[in-house]
């Protein structure tokens, strides 16, 4: 069995921002979780051992713990700020269930309940619970299930828990799950709200802080200011569509962002950045749709290079990662914003019509994002790529993320 792993965002409803991730380990059927008990608990331990220091960073990681995790003091590899426990049906029947718990919330741990159900055994663990988890699949909009819904979410605040709508997988999802009066989102549709579309395209102020410094220098290193740019969606489609503009009336439009600082020169690149510096007002959001933005970009590139024969250049993989995000943030078809830069032929194939190559590597990196195990792995075959390698890479590319947000702030903090 392939090890699939992923994470997915957790929004607050009311203050637009992501407050943590869950952290999936495969899904629906293929579960982990449905499988051997003690197999689910080595697997699920072995790849935190390994990789914890990679995947969880500064926001709380839920995590469902099996009772063997639990047992084996699993959750105590995390600080308590660090991770929040979700249990489910398998630890609630579990007879040492409630000592279990009880140790851990008296260590400070906080707790979960997945797919919260009205029945005594479920509320046998309230006392203990800091979050309701309920399925949008389950009470999905004009389902007869959701009065059941409204129940739950009222008996939780009326406890003073959280409560948590899962699997809010589409705009129906997404409405229905706020109207109910949830207090956190969670599912492949969140991505989509994270930023409220506007008439110009975000960039990080992390990113734009050290583009700065790097333009003030004497002599500016441009691979340095190429670095800087490449990791951010909105400076490299700002950069790419000022060069290619006629005001630079270019012989041949340029989607490289090393020839397009040659073409601006170190005066027009320094009035550039001091010309955005007056624009730097953030949406919420906008920090996480950029990660988002990287991360893809890095996975992309990274299945591009697995691909046999490589018939698709990486750093063509890199920029339709990187692009992916841009009809979420600005106010515009993503076709249109295409058209106003000179892509290359295979990012505009991959982004909008999902065919060829290109296609199944932003159909696979979508997959996976949003934890579709059974097309990730289709998709990957499909490409000659091992799919049990996807995991690691894919974990891979969110340490390189975190690392590179993690120097973004210490940098803007000093």
């Amino acid at each position: 069995m392939d090890r699939c792993v992923v994470r997915q965002a957790i929004k607050d409803v009311k203050e637009e921002r992501i407050v943590g991730y869950e952290l999936l380990f495969q899904g629906g059927k293929d579960s982990l979780y449905n499988n051997n008990e003690t197999s689910a608990a080595d697997t699920i331990s072995n790849f935190l051992l390994s990789n914890s220091a990679k995947i969880i960073n500064d926001k709380p990681m839920f995590v469902t713990f099996t009772p063997s995790l639990l047992l084996r003091n699993t959750p105590k590899m995390f600080g308590q700020e660090k991770i929040i426990i979700q249990i489910e049906d398998t630890v609630i029947i579990h007879p040492l269930a409630m000592p279990i718990i009880r140790k851990y919330c008296d260590n400070g741990y906080q707790f979960a309940i997945n797919d919260f159900q009205f029945s005594p055994k479920y509320f046998s663990m309230l006392d203990y619970a800091a979050y309701i988890r309920i399925s949008m699949a389950e009470y999905a909009p004009g389902s007869p299930k959701q009065k059941t819904a409204v129940n739950i979410i009222q008996m939780a605040r009326g406890f003073g828990k959280k409560c948590i709508a899962t699997n809010v997988d589409t705009k129906e999802a997404y409405d229905s799950a706020v109207e109910l009066g949830v207090d956190y989102l969670e599912g492949s549709y969140v991505a989509n709200t994270l930023v409220s579309k506007v008439d110009k395209v975000e960039y990080m102020q992390g990113n734009f802080f050290q583009l700065m410094v790097a333009v003030s220098k004497d002599e500016p290193d441009f691979m340095e200011v190429e670095e800087i740019i490449s990791r951010d969606a909105g400076l490299t489609y700002q950069l790419l569509k000022l060069v290619n503009s006629a005001y630079f009336a270019l012989r041949t439009r340029t989607a490289s962002i090393r020839q397009a600082l040659v073409t601006l020169g170190i005066g027009q690149l320094r009035h550039w950045v001091y010309m955005l510096s007056f624009d730097q007002e953030e949406h919420p959001g906008s920090e996480e749709l950029l990660k988002i933005s990287f991360l893809r970009a890095k996975l992309a590139s990274e299945i591009a290079g697995m691909i046999p024969g490589r018939k698709f250049a990486a750093a063509d993989a890199y920029m339709m990662g990187m692009f992916s995000t841009l009809d979420y943030m600005v106010n515009a078809p993503l076709k249109e914003l295409l058209d106003e830069i000179p892509v290359p032929d295979e990012v505009k194939v991959g982004l909008l019509t999902g065919e060829g190559i290109p296609g199944k590597v932003q159909k696979l990196v979508i997959a996976y994002e949003h934890a579709d195990w059974k097309s990730s792995k289709e998709l990957a075959e499909e490409l000659g790529i091992p799919s049990k390698q996807l995991a690691q890479i894919y974990v891979d590319c969110v340490e390189e993320v975190n690392n590179t947000w993690n120097n973004l702030m210490t940098d803007v903090e000093a």
